[in-house]
């Protein structure tokens, strides 16, 4: 099986550290199997329901991932697993559908007091779409089994309500569980008698994010016969710290196991790229790049600060380029409602904040990185501390992630990088490098084996970008930069917080009743006080070199071969009463009923008395 993905399994003995002696007949039976078994390999062969296949089937998914044919039977079978395989693997429909069908064959009559299925996750998006997964996988199954998510933000009257109808599965981060059993909303008892299967999905992320203290709590609550998970995209010190918390003698599965692993941890898929520039100069940098379309639009943009987000957001203003914000500080009605505009590609850019300070604790193949500098917080506003942009978020179709500021380790770099090419599609990233950021992308380097005598560079130059494209716009760049200050910068920042708070919370009841206004607020509202400049929209020819018409042309040939020409857009979904206002919030006036009324009567007597005349002639 050289050249091609497979796992590895093993199981874990603490009393025989040699793992490859220790199932001999199982590295034997893993050689013998051939390629193209496992890739003809199908979900019924797998032992699922096929009530879940035929689900499956309606999701246009027809055959397992690697890491979803080795997991399944083993969960299947109830074994404790740890699963270790790069982001967009599959890794959450791999412990999701043995799941359901375990709680399938259970039968219906007992009445327990307490869910029988635990999935605990870092973060409340990764929460947000497990929960959406699940609910959709027992829709299509037409099977009645109760899901639930619970959130830091509930009261303990609704976590009550939330348990009132004996939920099958919950959907939580451990704080919220501990929460439940020390208000006594979640009974001790009904957790030992009840709790089947409990998934710890991002593991390497459950620890760093300051969970230790809630896991402990949690795990003398486990009983003995539970059947343990582990999911993680790395390996850490944390991954072992939860193994031996509450895992016992597990199956470890790791994906690939052939060849080098460092060469994996970026996907082959996708094309790591740099830019070599001062930090005054990333401005122009980027804005070439998206200006003179040398990247592939969907666009995620990293910042390590929310001032920074906001700041690109003023500056691509001036230059027509629309663009959203998503940071810990928005409400999370309004960063989830900003996550399914983007995925549905309603807008191309997202200036995404990683502003995480666990980071620096995490490992990658065993390897330390260096401590993380301490970020510089808002001091007023409360950010969610289970808000993480980096992990757990699927964000669909970016085809590139720019890093416009360098995360502060090479796992940070890693773990953003994984936002692009996911589930096997291609992608490419493009970072840009200060010279005081030279550290980290050495650290990167050599974390990727680029340092190891190996000819191929994993992180090439960006080819596209020539010094003459450049240049050609520094001058409106840089004008339109010390526009940028910082107390526009301030200002925008507060004015889309209130506009987010009013959209999350005030219109809630009417977004319910009125689900479609809902697609009409835009998270790409124009924050600057000044009207951009119609000379700044578009990028004259005789400021374009023909290498970089070139490489433009190139760019847009390869998006239309993608099919990416046709994305969606608001304007072509809006039709009738929807065109003439586009705010839902001007939609409501008392006065509105009664002049359409009268102005209705009056034309229709008008036309009364026409009629006739119009008959007679």
């Amino acid at each position: 099986m050289a050249k091609k993905e497979k796992s590895s399994i093993h199981k874990e003995k603490e009393e025989e550290p040699n793992e490859e002696q220790q199932h001999p007949e199982e590295e034997q039976q893993n050689a013998e199997s051939s390629d193209d078994e496992e890739e003809e390999q199908t979900f019924e062969e797998l032992g699922l329901d096929p009530r879940l296949v035929r689900a499956l089937s309606k999701k246009s998914i027809e055959k397992p991932t690697p890491i979803q044919r080795v997991a399944i039977p083993l969960i299947l079978e109830g074994k404790d697993v740890v699963a270790r395989a790069k982001t967009g693997s599959g890794k959450t429909f791999a412990y999701l559908l043995p799941l359901l069908q375990k709680l399938f064959s259970n039968s219906p009559s007992n009445n327990n007091s307490a869910p029988s299925a635990f999935i605990l996750v870092p973060t409340r998006e990764l929460c947000q779409q497990v929960y959406s997964e699940a609910i959709s996988l027992l829709e299509l199954c037409r099977v009645q089994l109760k899901v639930v998510q619970l959130t830091s933000t509930m009261s303990i009257s609704d976590l009550r309500t939330t348990f009132a109808g004996s939920p099958e599965i919950l959907v939580s981060t451990p704080t919220c569980i501990q929460t439940c059993l020390s208000n006594s909303v979640l009974q001790a008892e009904a957790l030992q008698n009840s709790l089947s299967i409990i998934v710890l999905d991002e593991a390497d992320l459950l620890l760093s994010y300051g969970y230790e203290d809630d896991l402990k709590a949690l795990t003398s609550h486990i009983p003995k016969r539970c059947q343990c998970l582990l999911m993680s995209a790395t390996s850490s010190d944390d991954v072992e710290k939860l193994k031996k918390l509450i895992l016992h003698n597990p199956y470890i599965l790791t994906l690939p196991e052939v060849g080098d692993v460092k060469d994996d941890i970026i996907p082959k898929n996708v094309q790591q790229f740099y830019i070599s520039c001062s930090s005054n100069d990333k401005l122009v940098h980027i804005l070439a790049l998206l200006k003179l379309e040398l990247v592939q639009k969907r666009v995620l943009i990293f910042t390590n600060s929310i001032d920074m987000s906001f700041r690109l957001k003023l500056f691509f203003e001036q230059f027509g380029i629309k663009a959203a914000v998503l940071n810990a500080e928005l409400p999370q009605n309004s960063r989830l409602h900003i996550l399914e505009e983007f995925n549905a590609g309603l807008f191309d850019y997202l200036i995404a904040t990683d502003d995480s300070h666990s980071e620096g604790k995490e490992q990658i193949d065993g390897r330390s990185r260096k401590e993380q500098k301490k970020s510089k917080r808002h001091p007023k506003q409360k950010l969610d501390s289970e808000f993480g942009v980096v992990r757990g978020i699927d964000f669909k179709n970016v085809h590139t992630v720019i890093n416009f500021e360098m995360p502060q380790t090479a796992a940070g770099y890693v773990h953003r990088i994984g936002r692009t090419g996911r589930a096997y599609n291609t992608g490419a990233s493009v970072s840009l490098v200060s010279p005081e950021e030279a550290e980290i992308i050495q650290e990167v380097k050599s974390l990727l084996g680029e340092n190891d005598g190996n000819e191929s560079n994993f992180i090439a130059p960006f080819p596209l970008l020539t010094k003459n494209a450049v240049e050609s716009l520094r001058y409106r760049a840089e004008d339109v930069g010390r526009s940028v200050t910082k107390v526009a910068v301030r200002e925008s920042r507060a004015q889309d917080l209130r506009n987010e708070i009013l959209n999350s919370q005030k219109l809630k009841a009417h977004f319910q009743d009125n689900p479609r206004d809902l697609d009409l607020l835009k998270h790409d509202k124009t924050l600057s006080k000044k009207a951009p400049a119609p000379h700044l929209r578009d990028v004259p020819d005789y400021l374009m070199d023909p290498t970089t018409q070139e490489a433009s042309k190139i760019v847009k040939l390869a998006r239309a071969a993608m099919g990416n020409e046709n994305a969606p857009r608001r304007k072509g979904g809006l039709k009738g009463k929807f065109k003439r206002s586009r705010d839902p919030l001007k939609t409501f006036s008392a006065e509105a009923p009664k002049r359409a009324s009268k102005g209705g009567m009056k034309r229709k007597s008008k036309d009364a008395d026409a009629g006739p005349k119009h008959k007679k002639r």
